[in-house]
């Protein structure tokens, strides 16, 4: 097997119904442009407010995928 190269890349997905949504909607958005994704880690969760209700989930989330030069 010979080395690889992986480029790590920061997203941030939104869903109205739940940060697993959010978090997969970041990781199918970037496979329709980026190749050979390999891991997707959640770096961070978060809501957006509004009038004191929760509006959208946020997920941050880290994908890395090969470096191709």
């Amino acid at each position: 097997m010979s080395d690889s190269v992986y480029k790590v890349i920061e997203l941030v997905g939104t869903s109205t119904e739940s940060w697993e949504k959010a978090a997969a909607a970041a990781v199918n958005t970037a496979s329709g442009s980026l190749q050979d994704l390999r891991i997707a880690e959640v770096s961070k969760l978060d809501m957006q407010l509004e009038d004191g209700k929760i509006s959208r989930y946020r997920a941050r989330v880290k994908v890395s995928f090969r470096y191709q030069s």
